[in-house]
């Protein structure tokens, strides 16, 4: 039977995960580069574990130079089996105030300056992304928070922007005006990789403030976001600590068939195929690479 290895990717003020056993601070090394840092392995109720905070201990990388890749990669690396990312983000409505979390289970992707694939020219694949969320990751999480005694909402558009500055009010008031539940700045390509890599993925989106389309909320700084991000960083590590158990050492595969996306998403033939790309493509997709699919 498959074992559970809970992937956590920790975002502005969640750099670390409390109540680990043996916990232990491990490099992994990928051909796509440096991961934004060691991954903190260990076990939490069973459930092995390895957590990896997004921006590096101290916080040292902007949203635009994190390497997505990497740390995709870093974690299959090292066995994860399923993602949930936990993220700061604004809000576009007057009942996700700061301090909500926000299951979202939809994403629009408006950055431009990040590497987006695994794949591309000598070896191309295209996965379907309809559906970027496991469900059942989300109704974990739903039900951790909801024990919890957290305020949270399952479902909603998170839409992805570049940064590091926010958002103009022109920008603010579009987004709000596409339906879009939220605002942030990490999870895409993060999630677009993680589906590609065959790892369910789910997100935790941490409301900081009402980005600027609030009347009464019409600029963000730095420094309210830091007071609302300490405030919701150890609701975000309780959920984490509630979600482990409920889905247990013993792992039940994604409703979606997130675990075999790319027995259908090779394109390039095999005796085309760019042999400096297919190696390093050994985790991501060593799967179906090492099956001769395709």
């Amino acid at each position: 039977m498959a074992r559970t290895v809970l992937g956590i990717i920790g975002g502005s003020g969640v750099y670390q995960i409390d109540g680990l056993e043996n916990p232990r601070w491990e490099e992994v090394r990928s051909p796509w580069g440096e991961p934004s840092d060691a991954l903190l392995l260990g076990t939490l109720a069973g459930v092995d574990m390895a957590f990896l905070p997004r921006h590096g201990r101290g916080h040292v990388h902007s949203p635009s130079s994190i390497n997505y890749r990497a740390n995709i990669d870093a974690m299959k690396r090292a066995g994860v089996t399923d993602i949930i990312s936990v993220s700061a983000c604004g809000s576009f409505r007057e009942e996700l105030p700061p301090g909500h979390f926000v299951m979202a289970d939809q994403f629009i992707d408006r950055t431009f300056a990040r590497e987006k694939s695994f794949f591309g020219p000598g070896f191309v694949a295209h996965v379907s992304l309809a559906h970027p969320i496991c469900p059942r990751l989300n109704d974990a999480l739903c039900e951790a928070a909801r024990e919890e005694g957290i305020k949270h909402t399952q479902g909603g558009t998170y839409l992805a922007m570049e940064g590091p500055q926010f958002s103009t009010l022109a920008e603010s008031l579009l987004y709000k005006s596409w339906g879009c539940s939220v605002i942030g700045m990490t999870a895409m390509p993060e999630a677009k990789l993680a589906r590609e890599a065959e790892m369910p993925y789910a997100i935790v989106a941490m409301v900081t403030d009402y980005d600027c389309w609030h009347p009464g909320h019409d600029h963000v700084t730095v420094e309210q976001v830091v007071k609302i991000l300490n405030q919701n960083a150890e609701n975000a590590r309780a959920v984490v600590r509630r979600v482990a158990p409920k889905l247990g050492p013993h792992r039940t595969p994604s409703p979606l068939g997130i675990e075999t996306v790319l027995d259908t998403a090779l394109i390039t033939a095999p005796e085309k195929r760019d042999p400096a790309l297919f190696a390093k493509l050994d985790a991501v997709a060593g799967r179906v690479l090492k099956k001769g699919l395709n």
